[in-house]
């Protein structure tokens, strides 16, 4: 079948494993499943394919597609892409389970943190009732923060109940240090140590057994404030730094939390206490790992002029941490708040669109828009969010009746419907033909009452900048 031909399918369907398994069909008239049972099947078919050569897993592929009905088809392919699964809230599993084995959930989800294979000996320790000395290695499930737009002052009270921290704009980690080891997880539970080799160095001084929850930033030392997330972006995933990334990118770990000191689990003490550790343990910076420092705020007013200077400050906004509160698991509400400084926002033009994936398959989604430069439109920002049900809806049928060209799965559209972008931070990019990248841009509103020639220019961008 022609690629063409394929990805027409796909961008019909939305979803690969089904296009697929569609295209190829049944292996045979009736609908007659594998002899194989399911265990025999994984470890006689897909488990291999992970140390095979591409001929080989070419091979095996093809002879089990002449095994399978087009519905068992659509489940191996599932099985391949890691596309067999359900959108549940880590939390909603670990409660069950919890609930399941008489487990507090808070210890399932501790036994659920860092990298694991679901082998029986594996399943084995998270059902077990009383808790194991587990890895040294094994990071404690974050504690997170609710979003507000605008906090309702009166509900939070005094604003001396609350430790008022900057928001960085990095990588949550937590630090460990056990049993002669530093480890340095992100809180997407991947091991980002050999990426900040400096900051996994320079732990060595930290007495065993303790863990530090703070957050990773390239660190400008003579201006003493952080640089872009994009500059961050430039050392993840290495497995190796080069002493020239090292000194160009120099990274720092901005420690806001301790959560064990000594082995002891500190989790149940309380905010206040936990933080007057933490300035004993860092009343000096130790190599890269520096102590977060608080804003003395008197009242809401003054936290709230923080906010609102928080880019001339080179931070987010501000994190609200009751004094009183725990470090629980996950989002807690009235404990942690993040309050973030208001968006940047432009008036763009909807230039291209492609049809979405999953429950979206069908309806164009996923929207590419431009500015003005000069006499032409220039791309600026891709966004798929902000838009209710009914205006994708609206804007979908919109796109299919005024399509221009078709390039794969994109269509091109006039360059008539304008659109209102919000976006938190933005810095110059060479990868981009704007030669801007901005942060997690959305669509903030349709702009029905605007036309595409009162669109923001290239200028404007610039000048955001």
């Amino acid at each position: 079948m022609p690629t063409w031909l394929f990805e027409e399918c796909y961008s019909h369907v939305g979803d690969l494993a089904e296009t697929a398994a569609l295209v190829l069909g049944s292996a045979q008239e009736s609908e007659s499943s594998s002899p194989e049972p399911l265990a025999q099947f994984i470890e006689s078919r897909l488990l291999p394919l992970s140390s095979q050569t591409e001929v080989e897993q070419k091979e095996l592929i093809q002879s089990t597609w002449n095994i399978l009905s087009s519905a068992e088809k659509l489940v191996f392919h599932k099985l391949l892409t890691g596309g067999l699964r359900i959108g549940v809230q880590r939390k909603t599993v670990q409660n069950a389970l919890g609930n399941l084995y008489k487990i507090d959930p808070a210890v399932i989800a501790h036994r659920m943190m860092g990298k694991w294979r679901p082998t029986p000996e594996w399943f084995r320790r998270l059902r077990k009732p009383v808790a194991e000395k587990g890895e040294p290695s094994l990071p404690y499930p974050f504690c997170l923060a609710y979003p507000v737009e605008q906090p309702d002052f009166a509900s939070l009270g005094e604003a001396s109940r609350w430790q008022i921290e900057p928001k960085w704009d990095g990588i949550r980690a937590q630090l460990i240090r056990r049993s002669g080891q530093t480890f340095l997880w992100s809180r997407g539970e991947e091991s980002v140590g050999e990426s900040f080799p400096e900051i996994t160095e320079s732990a060595k001084h930290l007495a065993d057994g303790t863990v530090l929850d703070g957050e990773i930033l390239v660190w400008k030392e003579k201006e003493s404030y952080p640089e872009s997330f994009g500059e961050l972006q430039k050392r993840l995933g290495r497995k190796k730094v080069s002493q020239k990334m090292v000194s160009e990118l120099p990274v720092r770990f901005l420690a806001y939390d301790i959560l064990e000191f000594e082995h002891a689990d500190l989790r149940e003490e309380v905010t206040s206490s936990r933080r007057r550790l933490l300035e004993e343990i860092l009343i000096q910076a130790q190599g890269q790992i520096h102590l977060s420092p608080l804003f003395p705020a008197e009242d809401w007013n003054e936290v709230k002029s923080i906010v609102q200077s928080a880019r001339e400050r080179h931070i987010e906004g501000v994190m609200l941490k009751d004094r009183t509160s725990v470090y629980r698991a996950g989002r807690v509400k009235r404990t942690w708040w993040k309050w973030k400084v208001e968006p940047l926002r432009i008036d763009a033009v909807l230039v291209y669109a492609q049809a979405g994936h999953g429950r979206r398959s069908g309806l164009f989604t996923d929207y590419t828009f431009s500015v003005r430069d000069g006499d032409q439109l220039v791309p600026i920002a891709k966004a798929y969010s902000g838009l209710s049900d009914k205006e994708i809806k609206e804007l979908d049928g919109w796109i299919k009746k005024n399509t221009r060209e078709k390039f794969g799965p994109v269509r091109s559209v006039p360059a008539e419907k304008v659109f209102e972008l919000a976006f938190d931070s933005i810095r110059e990019s060479k990868r981009h033909k704007a030669g801007f990248a901005l942060r997690f841009p959305r669509i903030s509103r349709w702009r029905r009452d605007k036309l595409p020639k009162d669109i923001d220019t290239l200028e404007t961008v610039k000048n955001l900048l």
